[in-house]
């Protein structure tokens, strides 16, 4: 067995790895998550070996744990932690690609360790991918809408963002969401705890303040955000014995890359009832479904069409035993059909910059190309924006464990 450190060595290792410790940070690529992480686990029976065993790998899933989380949103996080629990930490050592023990101490009857450990991102985006976690090729977008619900009965408009929310169950907004879900696209912030804007520093200075449901569409990884009311009222018009009932639902769809409204859905329906409240609630009913067949359909137009909107930009291309792996890439993006034009920039030893031309955006590039595959090496991408994107060859045999 191994002998306690004195008090001041102790002191010193401990404050050590508790500054190792630090969140996990993104790489310079966003293939790989790298950072410091801690494990603590009880020492059973003198059994040094196996508690420390056990904390490096409570450390690893740790490390997991946050990568996990930097992918998705705190929504889909909350909803899907049977999932991670299930089948992502129960194989947490599929998702490190290397580690390293910086240090370790016996404390109380327990031993700690700081371990640094480097995630592979781009396996666990797929792992999400097949389980429909996460939306693979972008066909359909991420909404999150925003619609503010009344009806003559209440007092005031029912909303979940901005100042003062009112707890309610939407009428509305579920039936649109359904059919959306229905028609395959994802929506997001729908859960039964909403995104709180105050988390994100986010302040709504008004329920209308589109501006700020952008930011927070941003944060919550949306592609689009639907913004608007669905409110119904009594008509003037009657039939015969029978009142009627106007329902109005008006929303707004917007890019959050690129923040344009790009589509109007004003929709109208009547209803006619005995009973007002049973009207109402009858003509917001018909107006909230024959809103969401007009907006799934002005969604799926718009997205079609941004999706096949030529974009050009710069790839940046580099690495070991250059010539021969960039002709081989070059034959696979011959055979990728979106590529419309590929012109060289620029030419060296061991790099060269491509402008692409691409029907579609930077970032499904990517995702087209990582399908990909090559004898002898792989590919590692890292800055994505919409202007450029960088490959780098990298060696199949690359990412041993040590300790």
């Amino acid at each position: 067995m191994l002998k306690k450190t004195n008090s001041i060595g102790f002191l010193i290792l401990f404050i050590s790895i508790l500054f190792l410790s630090q969140p996990l940070s993104a790489a310079q690529d966003s293939s790989t998550l790298a950072g410091v992480t801690t494990g603590k686990r009880k020492i059973f029976n003198d059994n040094l070996q196996q508690a420390k065993k056990n904390a490096v790998s409570d450390a690893l899933r740790i490390a997991v744990q946050n990568a996990f989380a930097k992918i998705v949103s705190r929504q889909v996080l909350a909803s899907n932690l049977d999932f991670f629990y299930d089948q992502v930490l129960t194989h947490t050592s599929d998702y490190i690609i290397t580690y390293r023990v910086l240090g370790g101490i016996e404390n109380k009857g327990h031993y700690l360790v700081g371990v640094e450990s480097k995630v592979d991102i781009h396996k666990l985006e797929t792992t999400l991918i097949d389980a429909r976690i996460l939306n693979a090729n972008k066909d359909k977008p991420v909404i999150l809408f925003f619609i503010v619900e009344k009806t003559p009965s209440d007092l005031l408009p029912k909303y979940w963002w901005g100042k003062n929310p009112i707890p309610y169950e939407p009428l509305a907004e579920a039936i649109i969401i359904d059919k959306m879900i229905q028609d395959r696209f994802i929506v997001t912030g729908s859960d039964r705890v909403r995104p709180d804007p105050s988390f994100y520093d986010i302040i709504f200075k008004s329920i209308y303040d589109v501006n700020a449901a952008k930011n927070l569409g941003k944060e919550m990884n949306a592609d689009m955000i639907v913004f608007g009311k669905a409110i119904s009222e009594e008509a003037i018009n009657r039939m015969g014995e029978e009142k009627t009932f106007n329902g109005q639902v008006n929303l707004d769809g917007y890019n959050v890359e690129t923040g344009e409204k790009v589509f109007t859905s004003q929709v109208k329906a009547v209803a006619k009832s005995e009973i007002e409240s049973e009207g109402n609630i009858q003509a917001l009913i018909k107006a909230a479904n024959l809103s969401a067949q007009d907006l799934s359909e002005q969604l799926d137009t718009y997205w079609t069409r941004y999706l096949r909107k030529e974009h050009s930009f710069d790839v940046t291309i580099k690495g070991e035993n250059f010539l021969p792996r960039f002709i081989a890439l070059k034959q696979q993006l011959n055979q990728i059909p979106e590529i419309e034009n590929m012109q060289p920039k620029e030419l060296g030893s061991n790099y060269a910059v491509m402008q692409i031309f691409y029907k579609g955006q930077s970032s499904q590039f990517a995702n087209a190309l990582m399908l990909k595959t090559f004898d002898s090496f792989g590919l590692e991408f890292s800055d994505i924006s919409d202007t450029f994107v960088t490959i780098k060859f990298i060696e199949k045999n690359a990412g041993t464990i040590v300790e």
